[in-house]
């Protein structure tokens, strides 16, 4: 049996901050925008061919180098982002500088439309893990397609009660679930991008930390308890999932209420992020 680690009270502990500057384009050329990525995004993907190849006028594209802002807290909105290549993440700083990642974006996901739909500023910070490719629609460009194209509309719906019946388990988990049962959970989603078993490139422990709201000595505890129990396999090139039940039990019944038994590529679409978006 998997045996829960003590309730965690620690504040999640920090790491070392990009610099706050203005994003600046990359010099070099941003992949051709491509009508399968298109429709890998939740919002495009019943959109007819006429109004793809409208995005693919009004989207501009642009390139952020690692570490780079892409979007700061409290900053006006005017802009919607599909992530193309790379990765990036949503993230909450403190006065006295604690982190904590709301999600991690990837590519096919978008950030951004809720700012644009009430005109408040920005929640959170955003800001590139890797070299990260992104395309872009203004505001006026997003809200034409909302009026014009009913697909975009019904995809956006569709897209924000996911966000939030996913913000609903992540408090949930926080406020029931020890950091064993939070640790097992994020594992199951990570995996969930993929085959539901391997979890390539594995976020480093303060990032899996800065995550579920603990600190990166617990989570290292947590993840070497789970290897030593046979349940996951990490190596420097993944980690692999040897006992997803007990991961799922661990995790309670936050997990099982969410479609984690569908298909991967169903998973995909029906659970956009990790967690909300700015």
């Amino acid at each position: 049996m998997l045996t829960p680690s003590h309730r965690e009270t620690h504040e999640p502990a920090s790491i070392a901050r990009a610099p706050i500057a203005v994003a600046r384009a990359v010099a070099h050329p941003v992949p051709v925008t491509t009508d399968e990525l298109l429709r890998s995004v939740v919002l495009f993907t019943r959109l007819r061919q006429d109004d793809l190849d409208v995005l693919h006028r009004i989207m501009r594209s642009q390139a952020y180098a690692r570490n780079r802002v892409i979007l700061s807290a409290h900053d006006p909105c005017d802009a919607f982002y599909v992530l193309v290549t790379g990765q990036v993440k949503v993230m909450l700083v403190a006065e006295d500088g604690r982190e904590v990642i709301l999600s991690l974006i990837r590519p096919g996901d978008f950030f951004g439309e809720r700012a644009l739909l009430d005109n408040e500023p920005h929640a959170a910070g955003v800001i590139a893990m890797e070299e990260s490719h992104l395309l872009i629609l203004h505001r006026d460009e997003f809200r034409r397609c909302i009026s014009e194209m009913p697909g975009v509309a019904i995809g956006l719906l569709r897209a924000l009660l996911g966000r939030l019946r996913e913000a609903d388990h992540k408090i949930g988990g926080l406020i029931l679930l020890d950091v064993t049962g939070r640790v097992c959970h994020l594992l199951l989603q990570l995996a969930d991008w993929g085959d539901g078993i391997r979890i390539p490139a594995l976020p480093t422990h303060q990032i899996l930390a800065q995550m579920v709201g603990s600190s990166r000595e617990t989570v290292s505890r947590t993840i070497k308890q789970l290897s030593d129990q046979g349940f996951v396999e990490p190596s420097k090139e993944a980690l692999v999932i040897h006992n997803r039940r007990a991961l799922e039990t661990a995790a309670g019944q936050l997990f099982r209420t969410i479609p984690g038994n569908l298909p991967p590529r169903q998973r995909r679409s029906q659970v956009p992020g990790l967690g909300p978006t700015p």
